[in-house]
């Protein structure tokens, strides 16, 4: 197999453990037996998530990320559409770019698609990844009485940057929303963590308790994935 591909591999590797929170001993099977490592990472942890068209995709994406920005960019100066500039804003955020995401975002918005309810998620999700808290505020505020807001992610980076600006109060309703049984496993563990932090530890316990319980009825893949989580929630619930 051509060097450049099995960089690729073991990167996509790692970033799929990353990303889903795996067991540490799989970075030392991807890094330390390349080929064979990687090979069982996938057969194991990915194929029975995602199909093989994704999987390749995603591959090629980390060999030359800089590819599909090229050709997203050469498709927005040919045609400045709707779709050309989210798709654009997508293939920046999956880079790491937000900041350029955002202005893709933006422009969209200065179009005649001002209001659309999509496209501020993304801004206000961006802005809380480069720790913008007051600009995701503002967006938040934007779509707060909109149906969909309410109970999502977009809610809950709301919850934390007003935590950030040290409106608690307000914090905690938001990121309350959020505790919804057998999901969001990973913004539950995070409430639980900020419900500490202002005393209510009883309630951070019910909550990491409820995780815990619900662990143990997940399925094949929703355990593998939300391993490193529960592990987390394991260990905190441990020291309370």
């Amino acid at each position: 197999m051509p060097y450049f591909l099995i960089i690729a591999l073991q990167g996509f590797c790692v970033y799929h453990a990353i990303k889903t929170r795996n067991e540490y001993y799989w970075f030392f099977v991807i890094i330390f037996l390349p080929v064979i490592g990687s090979i069982i990472y996938l057969v194991t942890q990915v194929f029975n998530k995602k199909d093989l068209d994704t999987v390749q995709k995603s591959i090629v994406n980390v060999a030359n990320p800089t590819k599909k920005i090229t050709e997203l960019k050469n498709r927005v100066e040919f045609a400045d559409t709707f779709q050309n500039r989210v798709d654009l804003g997508d293939a920046l955020y999956e880079i790491g770019d937000y900041k350029g995401g955002i202005i893709e975002y933006e422009v969209v918005l200065q179009s005649n698609y001002h209001t659309d309810i999509g496209v501020i998620k993304k801004i206000l999700e961006g802005y809380y990844r480069i720790e913008a808290y007051e600009k995701v505020i503002l967006y938040a505020e934007k779509i707060i009485n909109e149906p969909g807001f309410k109970g999502s992610t977009s809610q809950f980076l709301y919850g934390l940057s007003l935590a950030e600006e040290g409106k608690t109060k307000e914090a905690e309703e938001h990121l309350r929303s959020i505790d919804q049984r057998y999901s969001h496993y990973e913004e539950r563990y995070t409430l639980a963590q900020f419900l500490i932090e202002i005393g209510k530890t009883m309630d951070a316990r019910e909550i990491l308790s409820d995780i815990v319980s619900e662990s143990e009825h997940m399925s094949k893949n929703n355990r593998n994935q939300y391993r490193g989580v529960v592990n987390d929630v394991k260990k905190l619930l441990d020291t309370l």
